[in-house]
């Protein structure tokens, strides 16, 4: 893998000279078409071996581009505050928006290489990392990105010049420390571990260009060469690329489903007993978010329904039996032009709870494979990539400890024109119903279909589905605060270490 990169490539003063002043100008021409455009944001990826370049590299691209619309980021240890969310976290909250260059100096590469390096990561679990890396650059290429990854690679004998050479120069000695030199110590086994996550992540929608980085002028003209072209050609072909989207559905040949067989006109339980089972599940509630054990964990409620299931008023008596200091109700409807800069997932990331914090969704990430599959606001691949991209986004919430519940509330036809017209009658509730919900109710089959195959692609053992009979609305606001509770009653009880345990833990089953 590194063969080429060690041929000793050079580029003498007088070709670079002549050379510099025309790709300048055709860098300038592509980024300002890309930010007039904005269609496509780009990622650029600089990682490599000390002394490579890297940083004078991300400089000379400042020097010849516009920088205005290039950003860095550069990555060290967490904060206190990224600890406390998952891995990926603070890469996506750092994405470019369309229109732009991000420049990521040290990325999510960074930490699975050093960690596997330094012997806090086994191999198993660097695997599981590189999986979930792929995952995450196919999903920023499907969302429309543009992806360059870049490693500089020295020899040990080119790497040791190099760090003598900066140590030696009083304006770069600074970058050289003792650190520096014990990690050249461990230069073969580095290229062991790199190797093999380079191989793992090479991928057809994000590969690897690794540039030999001893000879400065060789790097920066070799870099600037590709990254002029890798833009031109996404520009020429401004049509999102796609990586294989989704297994087929599973046929239905008895007509049977996740929601035709609900028991939806079970017999009310009465007000006494609701009014009983309420106040226990509250408090129980209440006890549960206060346990010192919490503090490690969070809760993530995601609510999807059939319009006037009763999502609204579930939500009121949940929220009742916590403190408003430790909760957070997030309303979605459509997406703002800032948000729709971004990945599709980008606007939820926002919101992602802290330890010790509640976060209840009113509509939720599966609007990709609800109201856009079925009114078409997007294409059919990517609704169909978005069932893997939601299941990776919720497996990394439970890997990090937040314990996600995901409701649907499903109430039968005849029950919901009915409540459509009571809201109607009633003066403050008609704010409720619109035009929307009437055209919604034409498409209830196709919506019916698009429920069960988000069930069936999503319920996942660390983020299961619960689908609440909800014609009676008392039944359902118990069902789902008793759910609330046991899940996060064996969250708690779980044993530390017990990987995936708690959030794959389902509730006891009981009588309704």
């Amino acid at each position: 893998m590194f063969e080429s990169a060690e041929l000793g490539h050079k580029i003498d003063k007088e070709t670079y000279k002549q050379a510099v002043p025309q790709l300048r100008a055709d860098l300038l021409d592509v980024q300002y078409d890309l930010k007039e455009q904005g269609k496509i944001p780009v990622i650029v990826l600089v990682s490599g071996q000390d002394g490579a370049g890297k940083g004078e590299t991300i400089n000379i691209l400042y020097e010849w581009m516009d920088p205005r619309f290039i950003s860095t980021l550069a990555f060290s240890a967490p904060t206190d505050e990224e600890r406390l969310r998952p891995f990926m976290w603070r890469y996506w909250r750092a994405l470019p928006p369309k229109g732009r260059i991000g420049v990521f100096a040290g990325s999510w590469y960074s930490s699975p290489i050093h960690d596997r390096l330094d012997g806090g990561m086994t191999k198993a679990a660097m695997d599981a990392r590189i999986d979930q890396i792929n995952r995450f650059e196919a999903m920023l290429v499907n969302e429309g990105a543009l992806v360059l990854k870049f490693w500089f690679h020295l020899t040990k004998d080119g790497q040791k010049r190099r760090l003598k050479a900066l140590e030696k120069d009083p304006k770069t000695a600074w970058r050289v420390t003792k650190w520096n030199w014990d990690r050249l110590k461990t230069y073969d086994k580095l290229q062991d571990v790199v190797g093999h996550v380079l191989r793992m992540t090479n991928t057809p929608w994000a590969p690897w260009t690794i540039i030999e980085g001893e000879d400065d002028r060789y790097r920066s003209l070799t870099t600037g060469k590709i990254l002029l072209e890798a833009i031109r050609q996404r520009l020429a072909h401004p049509e999102k690329q796609f990586t294989p989207v989704a297994p087929p559905s599973r046929p239905n040949i008895d007509g049977r489903d996740v929601l035709s067989e609900l028991k939806l006109n079970r017999k009310p339980i009465t007000k006494a007993d609701y009014e009983t089972q309420l106040a226990k599940w509250q408090g129980k509630l209440s006890e549960l978010v206060r346990d010192p054990r919490f503090k490690n964990h969070s809760v993530l409620c995601a609510f999807e329904g059939s319009d006037a299931a009763g999502k609204g008023g579930t939500i009121r008596r949940i929220v009742s039996a916590l403190d408003a200091r430790d909760y957070q109700v997030v309303p979605v409807a459509a997406p703002t032009e800032e948000e729709r800069a971004q990945p599709y997932l980008w606007r939820f990331w926002r919101h992602i709870p802290r330890t010790g914090r509640v976060t209840i969704f009113d509509r939720t990430w599966y609007g990709r494979v609800l109201v856009e599959r079925v009114e078409g606001y997007c294409a059919e691949a990517d609704w169909l990539r978005a069932y893997s991209e939601i299941n990776d986004f919720e497996h990394d919430l439970s890997d990090s400890g937040v314990i996600v519940i995901k409701f649907w509330l499903q109430i039968s036809k005849d029950e919901q024109l009915k409540r459509f017209k009571e809201r109607e009658k009633i003066e403050f509730k008609q704010f409720k119903i619109t035009e929307e919900d009437w055209r919604n109710r034409e498409k209830w089959d196709a919506y019916h279909e698009a429920v069960c195959d988000m069930v069936d692609r999503t319920s996942t053992g660390n983020a299961p589905w619960t689908i609440v009979e909800a014609n009676d609305k008392n039944f359902a606001r118990v069902k789902v605060l008793r759910t609330i509770c046991e899940r996060l009653e064996a969250a708690l009880d779980a044993k530390p270490g017990a990987e995936g345990v708690a959030a794959a833990e389902k509730p006891k089953k009981k009588k309704d």
